[in-house]
């Protein structure tokens, strides 16, 4: 394992790579409406990643073809933008990634579509807050298990699965890098935190089952039950103040 430790720097550009993500996010967030293909999301968020200087990191990435990663319902990670059509009561994760000036940037949200049911709206709410429970655990000297345990503990503590298949990830002047971020799993295991880690955490909760399947398209991961799935990512530095949230909208939290 080669983890890289950033420097005060780097971090900055890290930073500035990631406020490019969350301009995205915020543009999709606002236009987000039912009706809308996930192809013409896709279209607004290359538009201001490139009109911001930057490169849409996912597209062309191991041959994806597009800027944007989306996920409808059951969707877990990964799918394809097309001409799908948004409908009132779906929920849509949407990752993006950046690179800025030889930097990376990575985060995503799963937004409801107009109006949507009691449970999935649940599902969204506490999948957020598996995130936030995970990067509470960033502070040096702690152990990156501990993220992926606060993580578990809290998603299954309301009655969910976490997706063991797929992990977050270091990030850092590669989109993905050393160490992985599982999002399950005993604390007190793994590498020690230590300033300048830099870490995309990343949680994929799902209503049912922890069992997921990949499309023929060989991209897009869905539950095998169908039932539905929510992600969210944020990249984040280890400094000695806790985590510094650099995809936070505003320039870090």
């Amino acid at each position: 394992m080669s983890i890289h430790y950033r420097s005060a720097d780097e971090i900055e550009k890290l930073r500035r790579a990631n406020q490019v993500v969350a301009a995205a996010l915020d543009r999709l967030r606002a236009i987000l409406r039912p009706g809308l293909t996930t192809i013409e999301l896709d279209r607004e968020a290359e538009a201001v990643i490139c009109g911001m200087g930057a490169r849409p990191s996912f597209k062309g990435y191991r041959g994806f073809p597009n800027t944007l990663c989306v996920a409808v319902n059951s969707q877990v990670v990964h799918g394809i933008p097309d001409k799908t059509v948004l409908r009132e009561g779906d929920i849509i994760g949407l990752d993006v990634g950046a690179e800025l000036e030889g930097y990376y940037g990575d985060a995503a949200v799963t937004l409801p579509v107009g109006a949507v049911s009691d449970a999935a709206a649940r599902l969204l709410r506490v999948t957020r807050e598996a995130l936030h429970k995970g990067i509470e655990r960033v502070s040096p000297g702690g152990r990156l298990s501990d993220i992926s345990h606060a993580i578990q503990t809290h998603a299954e503590a309301h009655g969910y699965s976490v997706v063991t298949a797929y992990v977050g990830h270091g990030i850092g002047s590669s989109p993905h890098e050393d160490p992985q971020v599982p999002n399950f799993g005993p604390p007190g295991r793994g590498p020690r935190l230590r300033e300048g880690m830099v870490l995309a955490i990343e949680p994929m909760v799902n209503e049912g089952s922890s069992e997921v399947e990949l499309l023929d398209d060989q991209w897009t991961v869905r539950t095998k039950d169908r039932r539905l799935s929510a992600h969210f990512e944020h990249s984040v530095a280890v400094t000695a103040a806790g985590p510094d949230i650099l995809s936070a909208p505003g320039g870090g939290e």
